[in-house]
């Protein structure tokens, strides 16, 4: 299946092998979660404490990063 599922320990794209999420599963994400984002910043966040879990900690770029840096910002109202 074409789903681009995540594949533990070493937190890999199941269809393309890329990190996951992949740009795939990035754009795929931002679509089920459209009308409810913070759901997908509390899902990406659960993957994020599962793969520190599994994977040690790489030189540049962080975890949070890869896993929740890609989310588009809203801005504030003030």
């Amino acid at each position: 299946m074409d789903d681009h599922a995540p594949v533990t320990p070493g937190w890999t794209c199941g269809t393309c092998g890329a990190d996951w999420p992949c740009t795939t599963k990035r754009a795929r994400l931002l679509e089920e979660y459209r009308v409810d984002r913070a759901m997908l910043s509390v899902y990406l966040g659960s993957c994020l404490a599962a793969a520190a879990q599994d994977l040690a900690p790489a030189p540049g770029t962080t975890l949070q990063d890869r896993f929740m840096g890609w989310l588009p910002r809203q801005h504030r109202r003030e």
